[in-house]
């Protein structure tokens, strides 16, 4: 029998007896245990782990990631009614065609002598979103919303010199968490409640807590619960009364209908392009963006690259490259405002080919088109005895919450009886909000025929029975 402690393993080349001391030779070590003389010996785990023996034939290892693969259960052979800052959209095949392209693929953090197109194609998607935004400064993609957010919120307390931030109590809690844990220590964050009924923003209690140390007012709008805050202007007047700046979160695809963040009064703009010709990918392909005025104050507060225009030494022609790149954590390093690492820039490119071929038009015919669908299926759902839909009473984009506490079962019960018939229900609220116990963020998108809709209605009646 093979001592255990010589085993070579088929997939990890380094693995080899031989290998390995020859590798400890040339660095002067006896062997591997002393690399981890820094690590205290009760630091160490002294047993064996608990993993599975290797498989070591390449068909025996197929077959077993295949087993894993199929209890998957994916969008293409459910329904989908699941939302939540990560939506099912319709995908048009040159999205994928673009950003498969080995030019941008493969690219990672290049120069335009390398990666040829790259900075043109990242150059074309910041303008293209920021017409989309009304506003004249967007960054390369970063990580995703919350990151976007957050880094917005530490923007305006540096712009204003102020250490408090007012985030409205509707956001999604994982949102809240980062937004949290990323204006720590420097910046406090708190909650201003929403009105019950509504779901807008309480702005009675918005005016007793803001202060001279408030540096900005932050919702979202369509809100991560689907209506739409109609008192956007108002809070920028609060916000501007008090000298703070106010930050919008956005779905971008609403835009196509809705007024931009920036015509009530938005300073910075922040959201994902998930929604832009990007799949869901196992839980999204994320990307988030910020928006801005073209204002010193604004552009050398962010962290992020931006790729501007500018002539090149012949006549006629012009190059794109990095603007105030020294503001950058890139340059900056360890003397950074604050860190941005790889940024989701082929989701930039994704998106830019998207809004391309979109163009304002599509856009509204979109936007118009998914309010038509979700206006459909609260109304269909409102019929179903003890089912309240829409839970808020305002008006709402693609999303909306369905209350289930009048029909004698609670969400779990009723998505596993959607799941049995091929439908994914909505997402349960009971975890992140404790006065929507037993209700479900529902969304309806383009992808949703109205069989769709009134399938749901039906399975919904007969798991209600």
């Amino acid at each position: 029998m093979k001592d255990k402690k010589k085993f070579s393993h088929p997939y990890i080349p380094n693995s080899e007896a031989e290998t390995q001391a020859a590798m400890l030779k040339e660095i002067g070590l006896k062997d591997i245990d002393q690399l981890y003389e820094d690590i205290p010996q009760d630091l160490r785990y002294k047993g064996k782990m608990n993993l599975p023996s290797p498989l070591l034939s390449e068909l025996a290892l197929e077959r077993h990631i295949r087993s894993i693969l199929a209890k998957n259960k994916s969008c293409q052979e459910n329904i989908n009614f699941l939302g939540g800052s990560c939506w099912q959209h319709y995908v048009p095949a040159i999205c994928d065609e673009i950003n498969q392209r080995s030019e941008f693929l493969t690219a990672y953090a290049g120069e335009p002598y390398e990666d040829h197109g790259r900075f043109q194609a990242l150059f074309e998607y910041q303008s293209l979103m920021a017409e989309l935004l009304d506003m004249d400064v967007v960054n390369v993609p970063t990580y995703d919303w919350s990151q976007a957010a957050s880094t917005s919120l530490r923007m305006a307390s540096r712009i204003t010199r102020r250490s408090e931030v007012l985030v409205v109590d509707t956001l999604p809690s994982e949102r809240m968490l980062v937004i949290e844990n990323y204006c720590r220590p420097l910046v406090t964050v708190n909650k201003i409640k929403h009105w019950r009924k509504s779901g807008l923003m309480d702005v009675d209690d918005l005016q007793s807590k803001i202060s001279s140390q408030t540096a900005a007012i932050y919702f979202e709008n369509p809100s991560y619960l689907g209506f739409i805050e109609t008192q956007g202007k108002k809070i920028a007047e609060i916000a501007h009364g008090a000298g703070a700046l106010v930050v919008v979160g956005v779905d971008p695809i609403s835009l196509g209908i809705l007024t931009p963040p920036s015509q009530y009064g938005a300073d910075i703009v922040c959201g994902d392009i998930q929604p832009l010709g990007v799949h869901l990918h196992y839980g999204g392909g994320l990307g988030g963006f910020i928006a801005t005025r073209d204002e010193e104050k604004y552009v050398m507060e962010y962290p992020s690259r931006l790729f501007g225009i500018t002539k090149t030494c012949v006549e006629g022609e012009y190059g794109f490259g990095d603007v105030a790149y020294e503001r950058t954590s890139f340059a900056e390093r360890e003397e950074g405002k604050e860190f941005v690492g790889t940024h989701a820039a082929l989701w930039g490119i994704t998106a830019a080919v998207y809004l391309s071929l979109m163009g304002p038009k599509g856009m509204q015919e979109l936007g118009v088109h998914l309010l038509r669908k979700s206006r459909y299926a609260m109304s269909r759902l409102s019929e179903i005895k003890g089912i309240e839909a829409p839970y808020f009473k305002s008006p709402h984009f693609k999303e909306f919450v369905v209350g289930f506490r009048g029909t004698g079962k609670n969400v779990a019960e009723i998505n596993k009886a959607l799941k049995e018939k091929g439908i994914f229900g909505g997402k349960d609220l009971s975890s992140e909000f404790k006065e929507l116990n037993n209700c479900a963020l529902y969304c309806l998108t383009e992808i949703h025929t109205k069989e769709d809709i009134d399938f749901l209605i039906q399975s919904l009646k007969d798991c209600l029975k």
